[in-house]
């Protein structure tokens, strides 16, 4: 409310309905949830009362024109690489792919899914709401923002079936002092997603939160948000090291830079196409053309393999590849390496400039324990388990990584902070 106030001051001089903002000239209507009256603000449980005559007319010719394939949400892109973008998704788009994702994780409706992830996002809209909404599952919202310690009482007072999360949702339920006091057997399935997930954690959440049917999932926003997802029975390798296979009534294949496709096992660009593409980013048709392709493939930006058996491995994102003397390096795998080491909490690998070798790779690193790792014991357990060339030439032993509200991981904010503190730019390595 304070920041409404703060960008429209108009609304505590206006009508519901009326808003004339300057700063926000096409603002007309805000909607007020809760108790209480804001100047300007309509009254959500207002909205809900008995419609008049009129009313219901109107509903029902707005009724008769709505398409299946017309725009019912602009969700806006997490912003891991820089500015977030409108994609416009379509009811075809979300209800079929909220629908696919339920089927994936076997809900039905005796299931109690608990939705630490945010409304805002496709993961609590889509894969949450209306993952329980088409298969009759009852909903647990732990609290307004994720809070580690909210979500093990929620899931142990309504003794929740399912739980969704983010890689940072699990570690920091996992690691909290009072994990142990939580009765959370009832745990089946569930999803992590939303960036990548370390094997070491998804072990973790297997063993000791009892989600012996946790499944992985991967997508974008663009693509509603689900492509891959692994099953609730597959190979518990396949689980902790793929992110499943393609899910039904989607297309998928992998290019190289000259957009052909690549052998089985080889890396390239991952493309989706079918009715889970979005329509475009709202506003911007030269962004949508590059994302878009005329065959209608949504190009991801993500490096990934398909095995003989359809199991996707996504090995990082194209922007984030490191290219160091000429050897390309997927900070993923070193990543997945570090993870293993007792004493690490959680990781991040980026490239940052360098004037000889054009790229070194640079490690942010989460101790469990303040003061507990250095970097000799971080380079002393890599060498001869990777080549040379893959261990982190820079290593920072942080509290937090910058995140986006959802909790990914913002790389290329990682990367901007090094090259300051470096005091290197990317011309100076040309």
């Amino acid at each position: 409310l304070e920041m409404l106030a703060e960008l429209a001051p108009e609304l505590a001089h206006c009508e519901p309905g009326l808003l004339r903002s300057h700063a926000l000239p096409t603002l007309e209507f805000v909607i007020r949830q809760g108790g209480g009256f804001t100047p300007g603000m309509l009254s959500f449980d207002d909205l809900l009362k008995s419609p008049s005559r009129d009313e219901l007319i109107e509903l029902a010719l707005l009724s008769e024109k709505l398409q299946f394939d017309d725009p019912i949400n602009i969700q806006f892109t997490s912003g891991t690489t820089g500015h977030p973008k409108g994609a416009t998704l379509s009811h075809h788009n979300i209800l079929n792919n909220g629908y696919f994702v339920g089927e994936a994780i076997g809900l039905v409706a005796g299931d109690r899914l608990c939705i630490p992830v945010p409304l805002y996002h496709c993961f609590g809209m889509v894969m949450g709401n209306l993952g329980c909404l088409t298969h009759g599952a009852t909903m647990v919202y732990p609290g307004e923002a994720f809070e580690p310690l909210a979500v093990l009482e929620a899931v142990a007072e309504e003794r929740c079936t399912a739980l969704y999360g983010v890689p940072t949702m699990f570690i920091a339920a996992l690691d909290h002092p009072r994990f142990a006091e939580f009765d959370l057997s009832t745990l089946r399935t569930g999803i992590m997603a939303g960036s990548p997930c370390p094997i070491e954690v998804m072990k973790r959440v297997i063993e000791r939160m009892h989600m012996r049917e946790v499944t992985i999932a991967y997508g974008m926003t663009e693509t509603s948000p689900v492509s891959f997802q692994s099953g609730t029975d597959d190979p518990i390798d396949c689980r902790v090291s793929t992110v499943g296979r393609i899910q039904p009534h989607c297309e998928v294949k992998i290019i190289d830079n000259e957009g052909h496709i690549v052998p089985r096992g080889t890396a390239g660009e991952l493309c989706t196409r079918g009715y889970s593409v979005m329509l475009g980013y709202w506003g911007d048709e030269h962004k949508s053309r590059e994302a878009i392709d005329a065959a209608g493939w949504m190009h991801t930006g993500d490096l990934a393999t398909i095995d003989d058996q359809g199991y996707c491995r996504i090995v990082g994102r194209i922007k984030d590849m490191v290219i160091r003397g000429g050897e390309n390096v997927y900070p993923r795998e070193i990543e997945e390496f570090l993870y293993r080491h007792p004493k690490v909490l959680d990781v991040q690998v980026v490239g940052v400039p360098d004037v000889r070798y054009g790229e070194e790779l640079c490690a942010w690193i989460i101790p469990r324990e303040e003061g507990s790792l250095t970097e000799d014991e971080v380079r002393a357990f890599c060498q001869g388990q990777i080549a040379h060339y893959k261990i982190p030439r820079h290593i920072r032993f942080v509290d937090s990584f910058p995140m986006t509200v959802t909790g990914k991981i913002q790389k290329f904010l990682i990367r901007k902070k090094m090259k300051e503190e470096l005091g290197i730019d990317d011309a100076s390595t040309a």
